[in-house]
């Protein structure tokens, strides 16, 4: 018997509806936080990027941390109080902002403290899922709530532009407050009990559960290539975060209309994949599906270091990796993500994606954000571009080379194996 459509699950509905309003909010606060230090606190370079190091730092200190407590305790919880505590702490910005107190301290302080809720709601939220929907359905379920991401891509970026043009920039960040509000209440009114943790059988300090947890990364066959090309594709993906707008308009000299539609177009091609992501999953099997758009996005991504000549050909040729390569590559995050939920056992889970979180944002990606800007000053943007595609194919080759080609499902490679 067909299990009926997760838009029928009204608790998973709630879990959807809260989370795409607070992906929204998040685009649209990406965009304006940088504007309130530039445009309403006139922050320099250095500024700007001891923004990214505050929260870079968050993610860091607090990843692991916020794993072992996620094994420990009831996940909803976390979830919700994560969500009500950022909304607190984005509120602050425009109130400071009337009061006329508002300083680049308190911005670097909101960014430190919103990454570290935002590590413990990301090493929560994967772990809790499963909970309510069953391990059976997490793919249906993630390709859907990547559904909400891809939403937030399209929309967010030019409603955070109209927000600030025609009102302010912490009004933006209000918006982003509320959305947070909107996703704790969305999770309160989830009627489903979460099943209570397992009890420990021995006090055992929180440092030795995070040990435990680095350590069932390192020994797994799959999780630990799996984490290592996420180390390695970070730090070169890095060079995109740091490079790719200056690239499209100081190389290619797109204007901003057109840099807007190649941004753009990576989230309708990411809409478009979390639509085919379980059936193409369920066509090749979860470890290929994963495997083989992750090659298929490499492959179109040559285009962008490549792209040169009239600019409508320099646009094409960057709108395609955009467009097509977004959507593969949503369907391998969707492959990924439930795989994870699939083979690592509950009691480990919110471990598990503490430190693929922490290795990936906390360290891979400024280390890779630094090496970019003096990298680029040697080589230039294009070569910039150029040797950050290179680093994300070749990690590839540690998908290639472990267990993943033969996993069709998460179940055909238990813990026993690991």
């Amino acid at each position: 018997m067909i299990a009926p459509s997760l838009w029928r699950h009204a608790d998973f509905l709630k879990l959807w509806a809260g989370q795409t309003v607070s992906e929204l909010g998040s685009v649209v606060t990406r965009t304006a936080v940088p504007l309130v230090a530039l445009l309403l606190l006139q922050a320099g370079p250095f500024q700007m990027a001891l923004l990214v190091v505050a929260a870079s730092l968050g993610v860091l200190l607090v990843g692991l941390i916020a794993g072992a407590w996620v094994d420990r305790l009831r996940r909803r919880p976390l979830l919700i109080w994560a969500d009500a505590i950022r909304a607190v702490l984005l509120l602050s910005i425009p109130i400071a902002q009337v009061f006329g107190v508002l300083s680049m301290v308190q911005l670097y302080v909101v960014a430190f403290f919103e990454a570290c809720l935002g590590s413990l709601f990301d090493a929560a939220y994967p772990a809790y899922v499963p909970s309510l929907i069953g391990v059976e359905r997490v793919v249906e379920g993630n390709a859907k709530l990547a559904t909400s991401g891809s939403i937030a891509e399209i929309g967010g970026p030019g409603l955070a532009g109209a927000m600030v043009q025609f009102f302010s920039a912490p009004f933006a960040i209000l918006v982003d407050a509320i959305s947070f509000a909107v996703s704790a209440i969305s999770l309160q009114l989830i009627k489903a009990p979460e099943p209570a943790r397992p009890p420990r059988t021995e006090a055992s300090p929180i440092r030795g559960e995070i040990v435990e947890g680095l350590q069932l990364v390192r020994r797994h066959r799959v999780l630990f290539p799996m984490a290592l090309r996420s180390v390695i594709a970070h730090v070169a993906g890095s060079f995109y975060g740091v490079l790719y707008t200056l690239y499209l308009i100081q190389e290619l000299h797109l204007n901003p209309l057109l840099l807007g539609i190649v941004v753009s177009a990576g989230g309708v091609g990411s809409l478009i994949g979390s639509l085919f992501a379980q059936r193409v999953i369920n066509r090749l099997g979860i470890g290929p599906a994963l495997i083989w758009t992750a090659i298929g996005a490499s492959i179109l991504g040559i285009l962008t270091p490549l792209a040169q000549g009239p600019v409508f050909l320099a646009t094409l040729m960057v709108f395609i990796p955009q467009l097509i390569g977004d959507g593969l590559q949503t369907v391998e995050s969707v492959a990924e993500i439930s795989l994870i939920q699939g083979m690592v056992p509950d009691r480990a889970l919110g471990r598990v994606n503490a430190t693929l979180e922490t290795f990936s944002h906390g360290i891979a990606y400024p280390i890779g954000a630094l090496a970019a800007a003096g990298i680029a000053g040697v080589v230039g943007l294009r070569g910039g571009i150029a040797i950050g595609w290179a680093g994300m194919a070749l990690s590839l080759v540690l998908l290639v080379l472990s267990p993943l080609p033969r996993i069709r499902k998460a179940s055909d490679y238990t813990a026993t194996e690991a």
